[in-house]
């Protein structure tokens, strides 16, 4: 039976009013006590990985049953690998260096005002995500460190692998005295749930989505609450007429079939018409041998039977599977056009020799990563050194790219005096 309004509201208000409670502590909490809540926390998801492998048994057998595509089934599963790497980048974000109470930068005024920019947490952190139970722990060892609390709200696919490894988390907290509610769990599975939250501008200081295009859609209608969007991940890899023809082929494979369910993975080729001849049947090929299905334009399609053609869809849509559209390009300019044009303004990358060519692309493409002789799966915030990630943020205002600790934290103003009055 599902819960009443009334109860929906009254549910939300207490988790509200528990984060908001928690974050006064957590704000002030010292690196010492959130380090070793983390550590706690990752030893507890060890020690727990039975527990949360049958939780996750049973949220797979749900999504078998609802018949959810095979990308977003990737996206869910757990294994010993995947709770392992959940473990570790708790620990690589205790190692981390605590952004707060970081001085930014100082000086003193004529009149003898010293002032200092510092670092503080943003407050209260609402998370909403679907499929990956694994963000609940990246998301909450993030707000943690950096000392925010959080109220995660996962997807009704995951919500016994997302509880079993909030759990962990709590018991973390527990065990250094840290108040269990600096990160809470909605605990159903109602959207209405999701409009509450979406409206606590009482208690709620920002909102993460990480999601398809329909829960993006609804959070920016929605919401009353500054967000850090993460749109879809519309990638791109751009094979140059000067590309070294074997880092290409290693490149795009990997751009594309490592992982097809995540953001980072690439959506569509692009290779320039000056190397087709000696680059794009190979490029195409060690696709559709892989395994991908590729959707591309006439000049792709004449390359290998296999080739599906791509309509005017293909070229704006997300697949997170083993699909791929490809099309030819007459150089960089109209690559970059293709891009600016066709993206989301997450990840794009150029493979090529040519230094100028490569230092345009990184310039002119208007995503949050850019890259150059690399895959797009290096968009992810582990791999930039920053431990984790709440999400790729594709906006332009407070935090762009991979959202790490620095990211979320804002600053305030210190100014110490000696009794200056300011004259009329």
């Amino acid at each position: 039976m599902e819960a009443s309004s009334s109860d929906i509201q009254a549910l939300m208000e207490g988790i509200g009013q528990k984060a908001r409670a928690a974050s006064r502590l957590l704000s002030l909490a010292s690196s010492e006590a959130k380090n070793k809540a983390l550590l706690q926390a990752a030893g507890t998801i060890r020690k727990r990985s039975a527990v949360i492998l049958a939780a996750n048994a049973l949220d797979m057998a749900g999504a078998r049953a609802k018949g959810l595509s095979r990308a977003l089934l990737d996206r869910l599963l757990l294994d010993e690998k995947r709770i392992e790497a959940m473990a570790k980048g708790l620990e690589d974000v205790a190692a981390l260096p605590d952004p707060v109470g970081r001085i930014m930068t100082e000086w003193e005024r004529p009149n003898g005002l010293r002032i200092e920019r510092v670092r503080v947490p943003l407050g209260v952190i609402g998370i909403i995500y679907e499929s990956r139970p694994n963000v609940t722990a990246d998301a909450g060892g993030l707000c943690l460190k950096s000392g925010n609390t959080a109220i995660l709200r996962g997807g009704s696919e995951s919500i016994n692998s997302s509880s079993a490894i909030m759990d962990c988390l709590q018991e973390g907290l527990r065990q250094t005295g840290l108040p269990s509610e600096c990160l809470q769990m909605i605990p159903v599975t109602d959207r209405a749930a999701v409009g509450v939250l979406l409206t606590m501008t009482k208690y709620i200081d920002v909102i993460v989505p990480r999601g398809g295009r329909s829960l993006i859609e609804r959070v920016i209608a929605d919401s009353r609450i500054p967000l850090f969007l993460h749109l879809e991940g519309l990638c791109h890899t751009y094979v140059d007429g000067a590309a070294d023809l074997e880092m290409a082929r290693k490149i795009v494979l990997n751009a594309k079939m490592r992982r097809t369910g995540i953001c980072g993975a690439t959506e569509t080729l692009l290779v320039d018409r000056a190397c087709a001849a000696t680059h794009l049947a190979p490029l195409i090929r060690d696709l559709l041998d892989a395994g991908c299905e590729v959707r591309g334009d006439q000049d792709v399609v004449r390359v290998d039977s296999r080739v599906v053609p791509a309509t005017d869809a293909d070229w704006t849509t997300e697949y997170l599977d083993a699909i791929i559209s490809a099309r030819l390009v007459d150089g960089v300019d109209e690559a970059i056009a293709f891009i600016n044009d066709h993206g989301s303004a997450h990840t794009d990358s150029i493979v090529t020799d040519d230094a100028a060519r490569a230092e345009k692309f990184l310039a002119e493409v208007n995503s949050a990563i850019v890259l150059h002789n690399a895959s797009t799966q290096f968009a992810d915030g582990g791999e930039f050194g920053m431990g984790a990630e709440i999400g790729i943020a594709t906006g332009k205002l407070h935090a762009r790219g991979p959202v790490g600790l620095e990211e979320l934290t804002t600053y305030k103003y210190r100014i110490r005096g000696s009794g200056q009055v300011r004259p009329g």
